[in-house]
C-alpha cells in the first residue's frame, strides 16, 4: 500500500511539473502547480503512514508499546495545504495584473515586454 501511494505522489508531481514546463497560459501553469503541490500532500502522507496505529493521545488507561502515528507529519501536511493556497490565490491575482496590464495570458507574449 505504502509504495502504490509513493507512486500516486511521485506522478502527480510529474504531471503538475510537465503541465508548467507544456503550458502557454498562466492559468494553466498556476493550475499545473497546485497538482504538483497535490503530490506533495501523498508524499507526506506517505511518509507518516503506519499501519495498526493510534492517535498519540496518551492516558494512563492506554498501552505504552502501541505504535502511535507521527503527528510532525500531519501538521506539515497541513501547513503545506495553507502555504499551497495563498500561493495559488497569489499567482492566480498576478495573472489577473498581468491581463488587465498587457492584455495576454500567454508567457511567451510576455517576454516580448521590456521595462
Amino acid at each position: 500500500m505504502q509504495v502504490f501511494a509513493y507512486a500516486v505522489g511521485g506522478w502527480l508531481v510529474l504531471v503538475g511539473a510537465a503541465g508548467i514546463v507544456r503550458s502557454h497560459h498562466l492559468v494553466h501553469t498556476v493550475v499545473s502547480l497546485s497538482v504538483a503541490q497535490a503530490g506533495t500532500y501523498v508524499f507526506l502522507l506517505a511518509v507518516g503512514f503506519q499501519w495498526n496505529a493510534v492517535a498519540p493521545v496518551f492516558s494512563t488507561r492506554t498501552e505504552t508499546h502501541r505504535a502511535v502515528v507521527d503527528p510532525v507529519v500531519q501538521a506539515m501536511t497541513l501547513t503545506d495545504i495553507v502555504v499551497s493556497a495563498t500561493v495559488t490565490a497569489l499567482l492566480l491575482a498576478l495573472a489577473v495584473q498581468i491581463q488587465k496590464r498587457h492584455g495576454t495570458v500567454d508567457p511567451d507574449e510576455l517576454r516580448a515586454l521590456k521595462g
